[in-house]
C-alpha cells in the first residue's frame, strides 16, 4: 500500500503541473509577467526569451503540496503508518522540511513579483534574501529541535559517526544557505534545473525508501513527478520559466530531504551539479577581483567565459538540451554513487 501510494503521488503532481500550465501559462501572458533578460546574457536569449512567463513555479509548488498531504492521509488512514505514535517523528521531519521549502518558494515569489512590476531583473537585495532565508532556516530548525526530532550526527560513507551537538546548527545552517542558492543558480537555462533535480530526488527516493523513512519517500517522488511535469512546458524552448519562486523550493526540498534522512554527506555528494554552479561564480569573482587588483586594471581576467558555468558551456557552442542532457547525467552519476554509499553507510 504504502508503495502504491507514494507512486500514485508522483503521478498526482506530475499531472496536477502538467494540467496547471494549460491554464496558468496564458494567465501570467494576460498579466505581462515576463522575465526581463539581463544585457550581459548571451544575446540570444535577450532576443528569444524575453518576455517568457515567470513564476511558473507556483504550478509544481501547489501540485507538491496537494500530492504530498493527500499522501500523508492516505498513509496514515490506510498504508499502516502511525502518525500519532512511532512515525510522528517522521511526519514532522518531512512536514517541517516542506514548510521550509515552500517559505523559500514564498521569498522567491516576493523576488520574482519584484522583478516584473519594475520591469528589470533586480528584486529583493542580497541582504534582505540573506536575512529572510537564516530566518527560514532558523525556523526549521527550532521546529525538529522543539519537538524532539533534531539529529546532531552526521555519518561519513565510510560508516564513521560525529555527533556535532550544537555545532551542527550553524553549519548545516550555512550548508543549506549554500545550497538553496546554488539550486537558484542552476536554473539559467531551459529544463536544468528540473531535470537535474529529478535525477536528485530519485537518488533519494531509493534512499529514504532504503531507509524506511516513508515521509522523505514520498516528499522526493512527489517533488520528481512535479519536475517532470513542469520539463513538459521548460523544456528547450520554453513555454515558462519556474523563477526564483521554483528554484528556492527546489533548493529547499533538496536540503529537506538530505536532512531529513540524515544523509548530510550524501547530499552534498549528490548536489555537486548545484555546488560546482554556485563555485564557478565564486571562483569567477574571486579571480577578476585579484587580476584587476594585481595589474591595476579597470577590469579584471575572467577564469570563464560566463558563469554560472552553464553559461562558459552555451558560450563555447553547447546547445541548451546538450547541456541539460550532460549535466543530468553527470548528477546520475552521483545519484547512483550515493545510492551505493549508502547501501555501505547503514548496512
Amino acid at each position: 500500500m504504502m508503495t502504491f501510494t507514494n507512486v500514485f503521488m508522483a503521478c498526482l503532481a506530475f499531472a496536477l503541473t502538467w494540467l496547471a500550465g494549460i491554464w496558468f501559462i496564458p494567465f501570467l501572458h494576460k498579466l505581462k509577467y515576463g522575465q526581463t533578460i539581463l544585457d550581459i546574457g548571451p544575446k540570444w536569449h535577450k532576443e528569444k526569451k524575453q518576455g517568457t512567463p515567470t513564476m511558473g513555479g507556483i504550478m509544481f509548488i501547489i501540485a507538491v503540496f496537494v500530492s504530498f498531504l493527500c499522501g500523508m492521509i492516505l498513509l496514515g488512514a490506510f498504508g499502516g503508518a502511525d502518525m500519532n505514535g512511532t512515525d510522528r517523528p517522521e511526519l514532522i521531519r518531512s512536514a517541517a522540511g516542506l514548510v521550509m521549502a515552500v517559505l523559500f518558494g514564498f521569498m522567491g515569489f516576493l523576488d520574482d513579483f519584484i522583478k516584473v512590476k519594475k520591469h528589470h531583473n533586480e528584486g529583493l537585495t542580497v541582504m534582505q534574501k540573506i536575512v529572510i532565508q537564516v530566518l527560514i532556516i532558523s525556523a526549521y530548525f527550532a521546529t525538529l529541535y522543539v519537538s524532539g526530532c533534531a539529529r546532531t550526527v552526521v555519518t561519513f560513507p565510510w560508516g564513521w559517526q560525529l555527533d556535532m551537538g550544537l555545532l551542527y546548527y550553524p553549519i548545516m545552517g550555512v550548508i543549506i544557505l549554500y545550497l538553496v542558492n546554488a539550486v537558484n543558480l542552476t536554473d539559467g537555462i531551459d529544463g536544468l534545473c528540473s531535470s537535474v533535480t529529478v535525477v536528485y530526488m530519485a537518488a533519494f527516493a531509493v534512499i529514504s525508501g532504503m531507509l524506511g523513512m516513508f515521509g522523505e519517500t514520498l516528499l522526493t517522488l512527489c517533488t520528481a513527478g512535479a519536475c517532470i511535469g513542469f520539463l513538459m512546458w521548460n523544456f528547450p524552448p520554453a513555454k515558462v520559466f519556474m523563477g526564483d519562486t521554483g528554484s528556492m523550493f527546489l533548493g529547499g526540498v533538496v536540503c529537506a530531504v538530505g536532512v531529513g534522512c540524515g544523509c548530510e554527506v550524501l547530499m552534498l555528494i549528490a548536489a555537486l551539479v548545484y555546488i560546482l554552479e554556485a563555485l564557478s561564480v565564486v571562483i569567477q569573482v574571486t579571480v577578476f577581483k585579484i587580476t584587476k587588483k594585481m595589474h591595476h586594471t579597470k577590469e579584471g581576467k575572467r577564469l570563464f567565459k560566463m558563469t554560472p558555468i552553464h553559461h562558459h558551456f552555451e558560450l563555447s557552442g553547447w546547445s541548451e538540451v546538450k547541456i541539460d542532457v550532460v549535466f543530468s547525467a553527470l548528477a546520475l552519476v552521483l545519484g547512483i554513487a550515493v545510492v551505493l554509499l549508502s547501501k555501505i553507510m547503514f548496512r
